[in-house]
């Protein structure tokens, strides 16, 4: 494993990555499955959030416990598919703010379009994270760290279900300074720009909209 990407290889991660491939598996069981490798995947991508100490007192004594330290970290999600992460991360990280990029790939030059931005304020002082099931080409992904590079951001981690290798590629020319953590680096991608073995469009499986 690079410095720059980290494949989290965890039993439990594959098995249901490997549900969530298959072509049968219905909406509500993908949508359940996302959200709990979500949670896997923060486990590693917030490996080096920093901690300080504070008193509390236990049933048997007092003692200096360890707790998070700094200001509140920031999730983005880059629509509509990012949701699908975004809501089981905030599930273990509930204080965490919230922000929103959109974008849609034309399928003729497989270009970002953006459409929205929405983050909170003061991001130079907190940990970003950018949550995305697909790492394909990396235009995408590219694009929103440079928006949030724009906007102040200047500690950045990307979180994505599954990478192609021209996709991390990508990031790793455009974003260096940006670890990326996935469940898999796939083969390839196909002449669509589709990630291959993959698991299809993940917003539209997510979603039922195809």
């Amino acid at each position: 494993m690079s410095e720059h990407l980290t494949v989290v290889a965890h039993p439990l991660v594959q098995h249901k990555l490997s549900h969530m491939r298959e072509k049968e598996t219905p909406t509500p069981l993908f949508r359940q499955l996302l959200r709990e490798i979500s949670q896997l995947l923060a486990y590693e991508v917030t490996r080096d959030m920093p901690l300080t100490s504070r008193a509390i007192e236990t049933p048997l004594c007092r003692m200096d416990a360890p707790v998070l330290d700094g200001p509140e970290p920031v999730l983005i999600s880059i629509l509509r598919a990012g949701n699908g992460l975004l809501d089981g991360i905030l599930e273990l990280i509930p204080m965490a703010r919230v922000g929103f990029v959109g974008l849609y790939r034309d399928e003729e030059t497989l270009q970002p379009v953006q459409y929205y931005f929405k983050v909170p304020p003061d991001l130079a002082d907190r940990i970003v994270f950018v949550v995305d099931p697909m790492l394909a080409t990396g235009n995408s992904s590219a694009a929103t760290v440079d928006l949030l590079k724009q906007a102040g951001a200047r500690s950045i981690r990307f979180l994505c279900l599954l990478a192609a290798p021209e996709g991390v590629e990508r990031m790793r020319s455009a974003h260096p300074d940006v670890p990326i953590v996935t469940a898999a680096l796939d083969e390839k991608l196909n002449e669509k720009g589709f990630i291959v073995p993959g698991l299809g469009d993940a917003g539209d499986r997510m979603f039922g909209t195809r």
